[in-house]
């Protein structure tokens, strides 16, 4: 059973009158939170689009770089997102179901933020009301100032380069807890931790674009210290 027939089965549970936000009371285990982590991305990125106030072609297209969407599935994955453009709840409490669903601060929530993050910035434009729209949703994440850095670092074309930031250490830290950093980093981010979090498949890849940043950072910190 594919990702998007188990989507469609979640959204079929739901009874007449329920938000959206009510799947993800339901989600809470393997496999279903992959379910759980696809629809959220779909949800917060129909609210997302909300902030903005426009859906651009390019973020459409980006979000298929996300998730591949067989044809015949793309209904499910335009009524998630309609579903959730509809709901008169408001992203805050997508964001805290979601995030108990996970726990505050757990890795997945970071996944799920670069998936936003990369919806966001893919029309060449990080709109403010965007970057307010992230701010809270990482703060409702359980997710820290340092970590929301490293995200603006790695996906916002505009944002100061800083490889410190995208390995999440300060420039003063020592040379053993920067490389440190970095190996977490690599090791967080193999495949096969990714798919024990809980993501599909399909969102792995964002994990090669990741892990290429992350090994950009360390060598060019590393070829500043060793010059």
């Amino acid at each position: 059973m594919s990702i998007w027939t188990r989507i469609a089965a979640a959204l079929a549970a739901l009874t007449k009158g329920e938000g959206l936000s009510a799947v993800f009371d339901r989600l809470k285990t393997p496999p279903e939170k992959s379910v759980g982590f696809t629809i959220a991305v779909i949800a917060l990125g129909a609210k997302m689009a909300k902030a903005d106030g426009r859906v651009t072609r390019d973020e459409v297209m980006a979000f298929r770089e996300v998730f591949t969407i067989p044809p015949e599935e793309e209904p499910n994955a335009a009524r998630v997102f309609d579903l959730a453009r509809q709901d008169v709840a408001g992203f805050d409490l997508y964001a805290e179901k979601i995030a108990a669903m996970f726990g505050p601060g757990d890795a997945v929530l970071i996944d799920l933020m670069e998936g936003l993050f990369y919806i966001a910035v893919a029309d060449a434009e990080f709109h403010p009301h965007e970057d307010a729209f992230l701010r809270d949703v990482a703060r409702i994440f359980g997710l820290g100032d340092k970590c929301y850095r490293s995200l603006l670092a790695r996906f916002v074309p505009d944002a100061p380069p800083d490889p410190y930031a995208v390995l999440g250490v300060s420039p003063d830290a020592p040379r053993e807890a920067v490389r440190a950093a970095w190996r977490r980093a690599v090791r967080e981010n193999h495949p096969d931790r990714l798919l024990s979090r809980g993501l599909p498949e399909e969102a792995v890849r964002l994990a090669e674009g990741r892990m290429a940043a992350i090994n950009r950072a360390w060598e060019e910190i590393n070829g500043k210290e060793a010059a």
